[in-house]
């Protein structure tokens, strides 16, 4: 007799969005909602799999005896109420549901704009106040205006082309979006600061992450066009709100439409309130009954094919982390992911290609290698959790990089070799990193470059003349920063010529310091990254 799965709905779902659950003779759906504390302890100690929306919190307390539970399942795409950590070290594989609402959130972003070039809230505030008062509510029109995308994923596609059956011109600013796919989406890339110096209207569809708070900050929103109207219904703390009321209030942006604050629910007395030329929505992005029927199915779906087949393509964990096999290839596996994280911090432009060559004695290793190796470098613009083994590979494909991995002879400097090249519009990167004694994980080369230095902590990537001093003229800015130098490895092709120094530094290094050996005269270009 096959195994019966016991599934807790432990928030309100949609009942035929369940279906592929209930429906299964080989499930048995329970409900039961408002769990906390000791009573979702004990419900999640008996079943195989958990699905919630964002009510119910999986805490690491709530995990300590689910000793059975095998998937959590979250209906919707972010995973803030679910300790992630506490999942993945007890071998729990996290779901989640990343298409069912990106329907409901584009229309809501063009229901936003609408209502702000339109003074529709403000509008409508006046007749309900007894007025007649036409004159005081021009708008302004969408017909061949500048939509700026900031992220142009799933969501931000959706919202190009609705804006293009407005009329609109589409520019976007993804570092990760291939130029093909851009096309392929009738918008223009650029950099950041000129889609925000061009549009008359910017969107921001980026996940919170390290790299995208702050992102859009007083600088960046005095660069921008003005008049301009700015709208956020990707998440708070991507645009610096104390920022934006100033600029609000200042005139220099005409007006803002926000969806997600930094903090929810907006306190009552938050200064965002008061601003007249400022639309709020509480958090509406997926609240539609359609969004909704679609993340249960979606879910559904997932947690039915994880645990009957193991298929675990919507998991935003690495899966069974405990296993042998995961164990055995975790110090590769992590050397895989450190080359990416210092390609991310190197390659020029959009990534149109990423191909990955593994010589070593583990012959199941190539695939997980790749992945490991575009977990790096895409976890930059996806934000670490969001991109792991399982799902790299597709959320690289998504965003149109064609990725390729090829399996080499072995090198007998080497116990293990990972060699990823990736290339954009501006040519190729490479890094290659290698374990010694197949546990201690160094970088061996970058571009031509052979160098070799520890895959550790922060590293410093300089591109310098190779002329008498500069290591010297290096060592003192550092120094007199306070800064200690771990290792300093410099390479060079031809004496004179150019040169590659990657340095280990104790912590990573303030912006003022970069840009202070940015200043020395032998240097052409400074990059740092975090690789742990």
């Amino acid at each position: 007799m096959s195994q019966r799965f016991r599934i807790l709905v432990a928030d309100a779902i949609s009942s035929s969005g369940l279906a592929p659950l209930v429906d299964d003779d080989r499930f048995e759906v329970i409900e039961r909602t408002g769990l906390e504390g000791d009573e979702l302890a004990a419900a999640l100690a008996e079943a195989d799999a958990v699905i919630v929306r964002s009510a119910t919190r999986i805490t690491r307390e709530a995990l300590a005896s689910a000793n059975g539970l095998r998937v959590i399942g979250r209906a919707g795409v972010g995973v803030d109420n679910i300790d992630v950590a506490a999942a993945t070290e007890r071998g729990i594989a996290v779901l989640n549901a990343p298409s069912g609402n990106t329907i409901s959130a584009a229309e809501l972003t063009l229901a936003l704009l609408l209502s702000l070039v339109r003074r529709v809230p403000a509008a409508d505030r006046s007749m309900r106040a007894g007025e007649w008062d036409r004159k005081s509510f021009q708008g302004n029109e969408l017909y061949g205006k500048t939509l700026g995308l900031v992220g142009a994923g799933r969501i931000g596609g959706e919202v190009a082309r609705r804006a293009q059956a407005f009329g609109m011109r589409v520019m976007a600013y993804d570092p990760f979006l291939s130029e093909e796919r851009a096309a392929s989406l009738k918008m223009e890339l650029a950099q950041l600061k000129v889609v925000l110096a061009t549009a008359d209207v910017v969107s921001v569809h980026v996940p919170l992450t390290d790299a995208t708070s702050g992102l859009l900050d007083a600088a960046r929103l005095a660069g921008m066009k003005r008049g301009a109207f700015l709208v956020n219904a990707a998440r708070g703390g991507v645009v610096d709100e104390a920022a934006l009321l100033e600029a609000l209030k200042s005139g220099h942006l005409a007006g803002a439409a926000l969806d997600v604050y930094r903090e929810e629910p907006l306190p009552a007395d938050h200064p965002l309130r008061a601003v007249d030329n400022l639309v709020l929505t509480p958090h509406l992005g997926a609240a539609t009954a359609e969004a909704q029927e679609n993340v249960a199915v979606e879910i559904a779906e997932a947690v039915r094919a994880a645990l009957l087949e193991n298929d675990l393509s919507r998991a935003i964990n690495a899966p069974a982390l405990g296993g042998e096999a995961m164990q055995r290839l975790a110090p590769l596996l992590d050397l895989a992911t450190r080359v990416g994280r210092l390609g991310a911090a190197l390659v020029e432009g959009a990534v149109r290609r990423v191909e990955v060559r593994y010589a070593g004695g583990h012959d199941d290793a190539l695939r997980p290698v790749l992945s490991s190796v575009l977990v790096g470098l895409l976890e930059k613009v996806v934000g670490r959790g969001g991109v792991n083994l399982v799902n790299a590979v597709h959320l690289a494909e998504s965003r149109g990089i064609t990725v390729a991995r090829t399996g080499v002879g072995p090198r007998g400097d080497y116990a293990d070799y990972v060699d990823m090249r990736a290339t954009t519009a501006a040519g190729e990167t490479r890094v290659t990193g290698a374990l010694v004694a197949g546990l201690f994980p160094r970088i061996v080369r970058i571009r031509e470059f052979h160098l070799n230095v520890r895959a550790h902590g922060s590293l410093v990537v300089l591109r310098n003349q190779d002329v008498p001093g500069v290591i010297g003229h290096v060592g003192t800015v550092l120094g007199e920063a306070g800064v200690n130098i771990a290792e300093y490895h410099q390479a060079r092709e031809a004496a004179g010529g150019e040169a590659m120094a990657a340095l280990n530094v104790d912590a990573p290094l303030p912006p003022s310091v970069v840009e202070a050996l940015r200043a020395v005269p032998e240097v052409m270009d400074v990059r740092q990254v975090m690789l742990d």
